[in-house]
């Protein structure tokens, strides 16, 4: 059954099978456009499903763009939510919005994120985009309509990549346990994930008998055949006693030579020449208004850069990174740093990384990427960051240095309880990485931007935990845990370029903070700043205590030049690098010997700040001292995508908004 108008229950439009070619290839065009637009984005998994989208979105599924909560529609849930752009330009083509509305794929303010929010845009049935939980969301879907007696279907959206997740498997597990008849899962059976071939990460074949093992029909088809896949769609529609897979065997990246089945197309956006190349190759050079297209994109981020620019708050000057002509800084991924100590270190035979699928990313592949002698110590554990976790913690078990790594909200959140049992209850030597900490992520959305990993590690028992804040303090902290830190640790490092602000003279010791203290501008921001041990440090008599980790330290460094050349502030900022343990000394010395406290993270506003008020309090319980104190963070909200300097401003933990903050409580005026 096609689109329906869900009042008077006429069909809106009935597509023929030369019709739904041509708009399989015209949303290929669509998803080009879009991706080249947002400069971020997955081309190859988007272009593999359109032709099954084409026939699901517009022949099979009953829905209604006019009334998307039409309660009788079919339920489509998109557990691959890394292929929003493909649900993007479905309800795009269904009618639910302009498609020219596309070209703010990615960017602040639009409803189209990076990994899809059912509370931005009609159509959208659930919040997706951390692998694997879409299909359990479909098994509680199609159980309801079973309760409440209703005859829609229940479609999920799968990748092949994404079935090496468990979760995965507790759903195929319980469809087939209820007999949901009512449910359809989609598989994109294109054979390739971020780390290459799946049956080279981790192999899924047998897959049909896999899912015919825990009672499901399946069916088989080439997932580019639209009347094959109609004729799929319509078999599994009549379904008496089970659920059905239908197993889309698919090209990654379909359509476009240049991308078809090459795994570097996972997670890459066209650039202009390799969009219009791509066009000309599915016969649309002259399709689009490619100019009006991109104006919209354009004119979208200049009312987001005005919205930004206004609210920022103001000073004497303008004090953003590298805008003076002085006080310069040279800008490195913090992540970089633990992949230039892991391919430096990495000789001790003891030590043995395991990639969960973005190993390029996370840079943990560098452990063994100009080391071929090391590729033995190299486990890939694909999509399973649960099942990676326990490795590492039977590894160390048999006296190993694991070195477990994917982003930070896949390895502190997702296999929390792993860590909390198998590796922090044995006291097991394991070093977990938690990769794109923070909104500076950027573009991929909240699902992937890590503001809430402080609560959980620093809450395990037996956990150290380090924030270090840029790439050369983080190849010193990878080493001190690696070999100077014996049992569970947390390194937390941010994906963008940010400022770098220490060198190799810059003392570091885990476990004790280090003081800055801003002398004057020079040619080099790091270099107008003097940085001690906080064991080493004489008091100043400062007005103002700043205490942060990770690149928003570097932050807190730029706060405290703006607060000397505006307000002739002199400002004690710590860089607390190891949250767990804490420098308490320093924090209630800076306590007893400055006016003002306040705390700066990039994540969860009292992650570090909660800890930090309590060491004060604690400290000074004694002499009933009490001093204006404030946090900077992020205000109990979800990130969202936008480029990463965007989220900064938009999330209100820049420097300005720590000086402003300063500004308030020393009551500057």
């Amino acid at each position: 059954m096609p689109l329906i108008d869900s009042k008077t229950g006429k069909v809106i439009k009935e597509y023929s099978i030369d019709e739904l070619k041509k708009m399989a290839n015209h949303m290929r065009g669509l998803d080009m456009l879009s991706l080249c637009s947002a400069k971020s984005g997955h081309s190859g998994g988007t272009l593999s499903m359109m032709d099954v989208l084409a026939v699901l979105y517009l022949k099979i599924a009953r829905h209604d763009p006019k009334n998307p909560e039409w309660v009788d529609r079919d339920r489509i849930i998109w557990s691959a939510g890394h292929k929003a752009p493909a649900l993007y330009i479905s309800l795009a083509v269904s009618g639910y919005f302009p498609e020219e509305q596309l070209a703010t794929l990615r960017m602040l303010g639009a409803p189209f994120q990076g990994h899809p929010h059912r509370k931005d845009l009609a159509g959208v049935e659930i919040s997706s985009g951390s692998l694997g939980q879409g299909m359990s969301v479909g098994v509680g879907a199609a159980l309801a309509a079973r309760l409440d007696k209703k005859n829609h279907k229940v479609f999920t959206i799968t990748s092949d990549g994404e079935h090496q997740e468990g979760s995965i498997w507790e759903a195929v597990m319980e469809a087939g346990n209820f007999k949901l008849n009512n449910f359809i899962n989609i598989l994109d059976r294109n054979r390739l994930q971020i780390d290459g071939y799946t049956k080279d990460v981790q192999c899924l074949e047998p897959l049909a008998e896999k899912y015919r093992a825990f009672n499901w029909d399946v069916i088989e088809v080439d997932g580019h055949d639209i009347p094959a896949l109609i004729d799929a769609f319509e078999k599994a529609c009549n379904s008496k006693e089970k659920p059905t897979l239908i197993l889309a065997k698919t090209i990654k990246g379909k359509g476009v030579s240049f991308m078809e089945d090459v795994a570097g197309w996972h997670g890459k956006p066209p650039n202009r020449e390799e969009m219009d190349k791509a066009l000309a190759e599915l016969g649309l050079p002259d399709t689009f208004d490619l100019e009006k297209f991109f104006k919209i994109g354009a004119d979208h981020q200049v009312k987001v850069e005005k919205h930004l620019s206004e609210k920022l708050p103001k000073f004497s000057a303008d004090y953003w990174w590298n805008n003076q002509d002085n006080m310069k800084v040279d800008m490195d991924p913090t992540r970089k740093g633990m992949g230039r100590a892991l391919s430096e270190y990495g000789d001790d035979e003891r030590v043995v990384c395991i990639g969960a699928d973005i190993s390029d990313s996370i840079t943990i592949s560098q452990f063994y990427k100009d080391h071929p002698e090391r590729k033995d110590r190299w486990i890939s554990v694909g999509v399973a960051e649960q099942g990676g976790t326990t490795v590492a913690a039977g590894l160390a078990k048999e006296g190993k240095i694991p070195v477990f790594g994917t982003y930070g909200v896949f390895s502190s959140a997702r296999n929390l309880d792993q860590l909390r049992v198998s590796v922090c209850y044995s006291d097991f030597n394991v070093l977990i990485v938690g990769a794109h900490g923070g909104v500076s992520v950027g573009p991929d959305g909240a699902t992937h931007q890590e503001l809430e990993s402080l609560f959980q590690m620093c809450g395990l028992p037996n956990m150290r935990v380090g924030v270090p804040i840029d790439s050369v303090e983080t190849k010193k902290m990878t080493r001190t845990m690696l070999f100077d830190i014996v049992g569970p640790k947390y390194i937390r490092f941010a994906r963008e370029a940010t400022p770098i602000v220490t060198d190799e003279n810059t003392p570091f010791e885990f476990g004790i903070a280090n003081i800055y203290r801003f002398r004057g501008e020079k040619d080099m921001f790091k270099d107008a700043f003097e940085v001690k041990l906080s064991t080493e440090y004489k008091n100043e008599n400062e007005d103002l205590t700043i205490i942060s980790c990770g690149p928003e330290a570097a932050e807190s460094l730029r706060a405290a030049w703006i607060l000397k050349k505006d307000y002739n502030i002199e400002t004690r900022v710590i860089n607390l690098h190891t949250v767990k343990p804490m420098d308490k000394e320093a924090i209630t010395r800076a306590a007893k010997e400055t006016k003002v406290i306040i705390t700066a993270e990039e994540h969860q506003i009292g992650g570090l700040g909660n800890q930090v008020a309590a060491a004060i309090l604690n400290g000074l319980s004694g002499d009933g001292n009490m001093m204006p104190f404030g946090m900077i963070g992020v205000k109990d909200r979800f990130g969202e995508s936008g480029l990463p300097w965007q989220l900064i401003k938009e999330f209100e933990v820049s420097a300005e908004y720590i000086a402003d903050k300063a500004r308030t409580l020393l009551k500057l005026g």
